[in-house]
C-alpha cells in the first residue's frame, strides 16, 4: 500500500509539473514588436543632419504682400456655398449693408489664420533649414510652421488642430508644395468681409515659386472644404522681398482696441 500511494503521489506531482511546463510560456522565445523610431523634432541635430537634397531656393528672408487682387481670398466666380455656410455669408451681406461688420473675429485678436494670416498688410519673415520652414508673421506674432523632413499629416482623430493648421511641405522640381490640413472649426475665416468660414475640413495647397531673380513669391493657392463650399477655389498672390524691414513684436489686446468701431457690440454683428 505504501509503494502504491508514494507511486500515485509521484504520478501526480510528474502530471502537475508537465502543465506547468506547457501552461509557462517559454520567455525564451518570445519577442516583442520592436517600437518604431520616435519623430524627430525639426530642430534636433540628428534630423538637421541627415544628408537631403539640396533645396532649389531658399525662402530665408522678410516678404511683404503685393497682389493686385488685394489681400483678401475672394471666391471664384459663380461659388456655391453649403447651407452652412450660406447662412453666415447672407448674414455679413446684412450687416454690411447696414454699415456693420459681421463676427469681426480678427478685430477681436482671434488669430487670422491660413490662410489670411499670409496677406495682411504686415511683413512675413520667413527662416527655411533643412527640415523646416519658419514662417512669423508680423499680425499677431503668428507662427506658422512648414514640416520638411518627410513625416505625414497626423491622423485627424489625435491632432491638436490650429488656426494655421498642419503645413507639410515637399519639393517637385523647382516648386515648393506645401499640404496644409487639421485646421480648427470656429473663428477662422476664408473671407472675413464676406462672411466664408473654414472648417475642420479645410483642405489648402500651395505651390510657391520664386521668380524675378528673388526678388518675388508667386503662391498658387487651391483651398477646398466640402463643410463650406462646392469644389476647389484656386487663387494666385505675389510677395516682394522687402530687406530693408524686420518684423516687430505686435501683440492683439482687446484694450487696445476699443477705438475700432467693430469692437463695439452696436457695430460688431455675432
Amino acid at each position: 500500500m505504501r509503494t502504491s500511494r508514494i507511486g500515485g503521489m509521484g504520478s501526480l506531482a510528474a502530471f502537475v509539473a508537465l502543465m506547468l511546463v506547457v501552461a509557462t510560456p517559454d520567455v525564451s522565445t518570445q519577442s516583442e514588436a520592436p517600437a518604431g523610431p520616435a519623430q524627430l523634432g525639426v530642430l534636433a541635430p540628428a534630423n538637421l543632419a541627415k544628408p537631403r537634397p539640396k533645396a532649389p531656393f531658399d525662402l530665408t528672408g522678410t516678404w511683404l504682400h503685393n497682389s493686385p487682387t488685394g489681400e483678401r481670398f475672394d471666391p471664384p466666380a459663380g461659388f456655391k456655398l453649403t447651407k452652412q455656410a450660406q447662412v453666415h455669408y447672407d448674414a455679413a451681406q446684412k450687416a454690411t449693408a447696414e454699415g456693420k461688420v459681421y463676427r469681426n473675429d480678427i478685430g477681436l485678436c482671434w488669430p487670422a489664420g491660413v490662410p489670411i494670416m499670409m496677406t495682411r498688410v504686415w511683413p512675413v519673415s520667413m527662416i527655411q533649414l533643412p527640415t523646416s520652414i519658419f514662417m512669423i508673421s508680423e499680425l499677431m506674432n503668428s507662427l506658422r510652421i512648414v514640416y520638411m523632413d518627410g513625416r505625414s499629416h497626423t491622423d485627424p482623430d489625435i491632432a491638436v488642430r490650429s488656426f494655421n493648421g498642419e503645413s507639410i511641405g515637399r519639393w517637385e522640381g523647382d516648386t515648393l508644395v506645401i499640404d496644409t490640413t487639421n485646421f480648427v472649426d470656429d473663428h477662422h475665416w476664408i473671407h472675413d468681409r464676406l462672411g466664408i468660414p473654414g472648417s475642420d475640413a479645410l483642405h489648402i495647397v500651395e505651390r510657391i515659386k520664386m521668380i524675378e531673380a528673388g526678388a518675388r513669391l508667386q503662391i498658387d493657392f487651391s483651398r477646398t472644404d466640402p463643410k463650406n463650399w462646392e469644389g476647389t477655389w484656386n487663387l494666385t498672390k505675389f510677395w516682394r522681398r522687402v530687406d530693408d524691414r524686420d518684423i516687430a513684436e505686435v501683440e492683439c489686446l482687446p484694450d487696445l482696441n476699443e477705438h475700432m468701431p467693430s469692437v463695439n457690440s452696436n457695430a460688431n454683428v455675432r
